[in-house]
């Protein structure tokens, strides 16, 4: 293929919301994030992987990372690097704040604007919202097609990319002409490791900000290393417009929110011996859990 494509992979840091515990949840409703480690949203792992696959396919194409969040989410963008990606960028700015899926979209959307790729990829869902919403309001929003439930790439030529979908009840292969959104399911394969060379040689890829909390130069210190820095957006970088970031442009919002944490019941130890088992049987048989 003669075709070198700029991806983009749409990612969230997100608290670890696969082993909530009784003080995952504040008082109020809102989730206690001190409580859960930030990690890379799982799926968004996946995206990686079929970005990853197409730069190994494509000789030439880049891939980079776009998230949305404060500056500690610059994070992921270095465990993408660590494990093949080019670089990133970082739309940080109290303004995001807040965002809904709508918000979330617009906000992505317009940074995508600026950065035009060939081809964004992004997790299904995220497992702290589960709403599976931000990867097609992006697409709606950019007037782009799209391919949801993706789990394969199959091909990609100068024109176009086919790729094969996991629904509900089997599989359907699809193309799509450039630029176009995919969005990667769980079922996906997993992403690569981080390499220990491009840890040794990316770990000190930061941000406009994280080098000046550091104390040092900015100008300095990306002068002939281009390669470690991380592009730092605010709201006036991607020409948005303030009313529709942030909670002033979410019209979603959460009521309630009920922590809901699955006690164990009372448990028994068995012997091996036949009167045990027999019991145990007439217990379960007895509460109509058998027969």
């Amino acid at each position: 293929m003669g075709k070198q494509l700029k991806v983009v992979v749409l990612a969230k840091q997100v608290p670890d919301t696969r082993n909530v515990g009784k003080d995952a949840m504040k008082a109020d409703g809102t989730v206690n994030r001190a409580a859960l480690p930030a990690i890379f949203n799982p799926e968004d792992l996946n995206a990686l992987e079929q970005a990853l696959t197409i730069k190994d396919m494509c000789e030439g194409t880049t891939v980079y990372i776009l998230t949305m969040g404060p500056l500690r989410a610059a994070d992921i963008i270095r465990d993408a690097m660590f494990r093949g990606a080019d670089g990133g960028y970082l739309l940080t700015d109290r303004a995001f704040a807040g965002a809904d899926t709508l918000a979330t979209s617009y906000a992505l959307s317009r940074a995508l604007v600026e950065i035009k790729p060939d081809l964004i990829i992004a997790g299904r869902q995220a497992i702290d919202g589960d709403t599976a919403q931000v990867g097609p309001q992006v697409a709606e929003k950019l007037g782009l097609p799209q391919i949801t439930y993706a789990e394969q790439i199959e091909s990609i030529d100068d024109r176009q990319i086919v790729v094969k979908r996991r629904l509900e009840h089997g599989v359907e292969t699809v193309s799509a002409p450039f630029p176009v959104v995919i969005t990667v399911n769980a079922s996906a394969p997993e992403c690569r490791p981080q390499n220990a060379k491009r840890v040794m040689k990316y770990k000190r890829a930061m941000t406009r900000s994280e080098l000046q909390a550091a104390g040092d130069d900015y100008m300095q210190f990306v002068e002939n290393k281009d390669y470690l820095k991380i592009v730092e957006w605010n709201v006036g970088d991607i020409d948005a417009d303030p009313a529709q970031l942030g909670m002033l442009g979410s019209p979603t919002k959460v009521k309630q929110i009920e922590n809901v944490v699955f006690q164990a019941k009372e448990s028994r130890k068995l012997t091996v011996s036949d009167a045990d088992i027999n019991s145990l049987m007439v217990e379960l048989i007895a509460g109509h859990t058998l027969g």
